[in-house]
């Protein structure tokens, strides 16, 4: 084999491998469709649009520092709250090889379970892991009140 079929290997080799893997910046659309999706699940308060990204062990901490253990755990949290208007602001996602982090601020006007009025503006870190069929499910979720 001559050295520029070997050279011309090496570089089609590489360039299938990152095929494989989606292109730049693939994985911070997906991520990034994924936090649109979990806003639209708050903004028509229908927690079955949130369900398919959570990881089964996800771990939520809340403004108030309550923790969160658990699909179920997360998605009862969610059902609680009605909320009237929503929005992100500042969403940025880092891609860490099989790891993602998406931050950002939100802010919503709604009830929780018990009809008490929320005003929320919280910043947030969510952190998500690419499983083996390129599916992105968060693990982890912390919330952050911003003071007003």
């Amino acid at each position: 084999m001559s050295i520029r079929n070997l050279i011309w290997g090496t570089f089609a080799l590489a360039i299938m491998t990152g095929a494989a893997h989606g292109a730049p910046g693939a994985d911070e659309q997906a991520v990034t469709a994924a936090e649109q999706q979990w806003l639209k699940s708050q903004q028509t308060n229908n927690a079955d649009l949130l369900a398919p990204l959570l990881a089964d062990k996800v771990v939520e901490t809340t403004d108030e520092g309550k923790v969160l253990s658990g699909k179920e755990a997360v998605l009862a949290d969610a059902k609680s709250e009605k909320w009237e208007s929503v929005a992100y602001t500042d969403l940025k996602v880092a891609v860490f090889g099989h790891t993602a982090i998406a931050t950002g601020t939100f802010t919503g006007k709604g009830t929780d379970a018990a009809g008490k009025p929320i005003d929320a503006r919280i910043r947030f870190t969510d952190t998500w892991t690419r499983t083996p069929d390129a599916k992105w499910l968060c693990v982890a979720t912390q919330d952050t009140a911003i003071k007003k």
